[in-house]
């Protein structure tokens, strides 16, 4: 029996009318409903084909296979997203990559070997908020395949000698915590014996709150080995990009001989609400955002995503006095 007409089974026994003329007038608008019920049935059996056809089809359609811009709003293919580096064709919003994606779109396909992969943090405090430290460290390994925020890789950019270090945001905001700056310090010490120039794109919420003192030590830390790393003379070059914020953008993100933003990246340390709550006045627009840093002087240039190989090997090229020319293509 359908849900209707149980329904008017029910009301029927539970609503008639005592009075004869009431009782007459009810029973008709049964039967209207129950003569309505009969139709939806037959329509039901009549025309089942085209509506499973299209249900059957809604449900076929994969998980993922579209992706709405941040941007614009406008849905897009996400193959032909992915094949345009994750920038959406429509109003150029640079989309966030993982630290797998930069370097694999970044680094020439032969020759690349990553550093320090073993490396995982460790809860020295043991630490506990609304849940575990070493539970969120987990949860982030688990969610992104990956044992820190940081990897770190050597590899070559157009023929050229580099080692490569990009976060991954989706590593708990892309924290930096006492494993993350030993993996930059590694980083560090293998371009420095094999003379390469060393790349590092930042995307990070800031210092890892989970670990105290020990993260906002990173800060010190691998300032002081950026200061030894230019005595050697090679190029520190930093890719800020969306976001770069708190401690990695007080430290060694504005420490880079030359620092490159992709467009609109929100940098900066403390988050807007908070500056305007302080200093208690209203911000100018776009205040954080690469331009308006590229504006005051802050960073050295903005570049699209799809020019970035091209720029940084050009900018290595350069300092290191080489002819990319001369290369091998």
């Amino acid at each position: 029996m359908s849900p209707v007409k149980f329904w008017i089974d029910v009301k029927f026994s539970l609503f008639t009318p005592r009075n004869t003329s009431s009782k007459k007038n009810f029973r008709l608008y049964y039967s209207t409903l129950r003569l309505m019920d009969l139709c939806m049935s037959w329509l039901k059996k009549l025309l089942p084909s085209r509506i499973r056809t299209a249900t059957s089809q809604k449900k076929g359609v994969p998980e993922g296979l579209w992706v709405k811009c941040i941007g614009c709003g406008s849905v897009l293919y996400r193959s032909e997203l992915v094949k345009n580096l994750s920038v959406c064709p429509n109003c150029n919003h640079h989309h966030r990559l993982s630290a797998r994606e930069r370097i694999e779109q970044f680094l020439d396909e032969t020759g690349q070997e990553e550093i320090a992969g073993n490396l995982e943090p460790i809860d020295r405090l043991k630490f506990k908020d609304s849940k575990k430290y070493k539970d969120r460290i987990s949860q982030a390994q688990k969610a992104t395949g990956e044992k820190e925020a940081l990897i770190v890789v050597k590899g070559n950019l157009k023929h050229q000698p580099v080692v490569v270090s990009a976060f991954e945001f989706n590593f708990m905001g892309g924290s930096m915590g006492a494993t993350v700056g030993e993996k930059f310090v590694r980083a560090i010490n293998v371009a420095t014996a094999e003379k390469r120039a060393y790349i590092c794109f930042t995307a990070s919420g800031g210092a890892r709150m989970q670990e105290g003192l020990f993260s906002l030590m990173q800060m010190a830390k691998t300032a002081a080995a950026l200061s030894k790393f230019g005595e050697t003379g090679l190029p520190f070059i930093v890719v800020l990009t969306d976001p770069t914020m708190g401690g990695v953008s007080a430290s060694f993100a504005s420490l880079g001989d030359i620092i490159i933003a992709e467009p609109n990246a929100l940098i900066g340390f403390a988050g807007p609400r908070v500056i305007e709550q302080t200093v208690r006045q209203t911000l100018p627009e776009g205040f954080q955002r690469s331009e308006f840093l590229l504006e005051h002087g802050h960073i050295d240039m903005v570049v699209e995503r799809k020019a970035l190989q091209s720029t940084v090997a050009e900018i290595i090229a350069k300092l290191s006095h080489r002819d990319l020319s001369n290369e091998a293509v």
